[in-house]
């Protein structure tokens, strides 16, 4: 099968990355599986493994696909009509909640089952990740500090109640996606120097602060539709303490950490709760690979190139998704 996957992003991802490291895993996995994968991507973009056209804005999308194409994959939505005025078979993956769009395409898949039901649908794949990539575990180290991972000025992420609860549980923090001085947020200036931020790092020196830490805290805000940053939390071994909204039930089991909308709850959480450092790793490992994500696609696949429907009707967003209650 000849896969086109299309996304306006570059790759391959240098440091944080979401939507760029997914569909670089998936592709190097559907090409060890024998299928032929060529990206539409942003300009600057490259690949050792499958051919890239680079995105010419100038022109229509659809006068830009390579020639014996069996399916595209979309992860954006383009601008003309995928139901009505696009010829080949088709996947769209929603990767936010689609407040801008009142209807989705009908092959649309999301990256959870809250994510997919909160837009009418059950059609999803969880992401997943390379875990080669990310290299051994070090279970033994001594872990002193707590992490949070993600674009802090993203209000809905809610760093400043992921900071509150490290201190409050008397422990070093580490910020992963952000500064001290936030302007985007409202000026926002960390004082503590008890908090570290790191900035958009990625490779060797995110895996290194992911290796030493107790746990990520991420009190989200909004239904998250996945969180890449817990399910790398989890392969480190660490701990996830975060909010009971979007896909996260989904992901952390009470074995491997606390879910709740409380700064206190967490706070006694972390203070109390042991866990197994080996649980997290393997719930990482057998459930949120690329590989399983991978044949999880090529299974969406088969069903659009056999002339099926993902949806009987147009997926759209339900409900309101951020603002969701914290008590700090």
């Amino acid at each position: 099968m000849h896969i086109l996957i299309v996304s306006r992003t570059q790759i391959p991802v240098v440091t944080y990355g979401g939507t760029e490291r997914v569909i670089w895993d998936l592709g190097r996995n559907l090409v060890e599986l024998g299928h032929k994968v060529t990206y539409l991507v942003n300009s600057g973009s490259h690949c050792d493994f499958a051919g890239v056209i680079n995105i010419n804005e100038q022109i229509d999308l659809r006068h830009q696909l390579p020639p014996n194409i069996d399916v595209v994959h979309f992860h954006f939505c383009p601008e003309f009509d995928l139901d009505h005025d696009f010829e080949f078979p088709y996947v769209y993956t929603e990767h936010g909640n689609s407040v801008d769009r009142p209807q989705l395409p009908l092959n649309a898949v999301f990256l959870s089952h809250n994510h997919a039901q909160r837009h009418g649908s059950n059609q999803y794949v969880h992401n997943g990740l390379d875990w080669r990539q990310y290299g051994p575990v070090d279970f033994d180290q001594e872990r002193n500090h707590l992490h949070f991972l993600g674009k802090a000025a993203w209000r809905v992420k809610n760093v400043a109640g992921a900071i509150d609860v490290a201190l409050k549980a008397g422990r070093e923090m580490s910020v992963l996606g952000g500064d001290r001085l936030n302007i985007k947020r409202g000026f926002r200036y960390t004082f503590s120097r008890r908090v570290t931020f790191h900035g958009m790092v990625g490779g060797e020196t995110k895996f290194k602060l992911l290796n030493s830490s107790i746990g990520l805290i991420f009190p989200v805000r909004w239904h998250e539709p996945f969180g890449l940053a817990v399910i790398e939390s989890l392969y480190f071994g660490c701990a996830v303490f975060g909010t009971p909204y979007g896909a996260l039930p989904e992901i952390v089991s009470p074995v491997c950490g606390t879910l709740a909308n409380s700064a206190d709850a967490l706070v006694h959480a972390i203070k109390t709760q042991r866990v197994d450092r080996r649980e997290c790793h393997m719930r990482a490992v057998e459930l949120f690979s690329s590989q399983i994500m991978c044949k999880n696609y090529l299974a969406k696949y088969d069903e659009v190139t056999s002339g099926s429907q993902l949806n009987s009707q147009s997926p759209q967003l339900l409900a309101g998704f951020k603002d969701l209650p914290w008590s700090g």
